[in-house]
């Protein structure tokens, strides 16, 4: 009389599968995939700590290559996939030096990014660098590549959100945006961006350019029936942050840029927040500003010392 063999039974074999699954999927180890899969799964971004924030930058360097061409051709993906790239590899970040408020915030970051590069490339296609150099680029699986090649329309980006700010020459705490509801809800003060992006939206939906029409349907959709102006201070900041690192990687000195969330110290001594960077059309920023436990003010490249980098990756 035989006796029946069965394989004895292994614990979590079927979660032990579901690791390798995840670690295969992300491209990242064992170890890691399984600290994911241990993380609250209902954890909304926005409530994620300084530390779990770190953690996922870490995650991010462990990408395999493949995973990494993967991401760099969705971040040469203009301009949708170019947005919820930047969305992603910038979460937001609280820190108790902020008081209670994040950077990087705002549920619809995504849609403003996606909008400000619908206009450059409506009124300004030129600036955006051409099909086939994003197309090698991406390949080399390396973001900051990409942020190199894009550098123009992020920049152009980035300056679109300072054209109605009525604060140009003053501190963002002593800002005076307009408090009026302007179309579609957006208001906030950049009255003028939304009415260039909505004029913008319709001219690329009626273009010949059936990607770009299509991009522009998705995203008039958005523009639409959301309330961007409560993301418009996180995506200037995740811009910040990326033309920051592209100065960094291009300018001969390593603190060319400082991204949103950097620690400094003013020239008096007393420690800062990096909250934000003022731009021109080329070039380091010519001015930050820095929150510290007295408020907000403006201070010049020569007058912070950088002491901890929290925000550009």
């Amino acid at each position: 009389m035989t006796r029946d063999k069965h394989r004895s039974p292994v614990p979590d074999r079927a979660r032990r599968r579901e690791i390798r699954a995840h670690a295969a999927r992300l491209g990242v180890p064992y170890s890691v995939a399984a600290r994911l899969l241990r993380a609250p799964a209902a954890r909304r971004p926005e409530e994620l700590s300084d530390d779990h924030r770190a953690w996922l930058f870490a995650v991010r360097e462990q990408r395999r290559f493949a995973v990494r061409v993967t991401d760099s051709r969705q971040a040469a993906d203009l301009p949708l996939g170019r947005a919820a790239h930047l969305t992603e590899r910038f979460p937001p970040l609280r820190d108790p030096a902020l008081g209670g408020t994040a950077l990087f915030d705002g549920a619809d970051r995504a849609a403003v990014l996606g909008v400000l590069y619908a206009v450059i490339a409506v009124e300004s296609p030129a600036m955006l660098p051409s099909p086939a150099e994003l197309a090698w680029v991406a390949e080399l699986g390396e973001e900051t590549a990409v942020d190199i090649a894009c550098a123009a329309p992020d920049r152009a980006a980035r300056l679109l959100l300072d054209g109605d700010r009525g604060d140009r020459g003053a501190g963002r705490g002593e800002r005076s945006d307009r408090g009026d509801g302007g179309r579609c809800g957006h208001g906030g003060g950049h009255w003028r961006l939304w009415t260039r992006v909505e004029a913008a939206l319709g001219t690329a939906i009626a273009g010949a350019d059936r990607r770009m029409r299509d991009a522009a349907r998705t995203l008039d959709r958005e523009f639409r029936t959301v309330v961007l102006r409560h993301s418009v201070d996180g995506a200037r900041q995740i811009l910040d942050a990326v033309l920051a690192g592209t100065e960094a990687g291009t300018e001969a000195g390593a603190d060319a840029g400082l991204a949103p969330g950097t620690r400094v110290r003013l020239a008096d001594g007393t420690g800062a927040i990096v909250v934000g960077a003022r731009w021109t059309a080329s070039g380091p920023p010519t001015a930050y500003d820095v929150r510290t436990g007295g408020g907000t003010a403006v201070v010049g490249p020569d007058d912070v010392e950088p002491l901890l980098a929290t925000g550009c990756r």
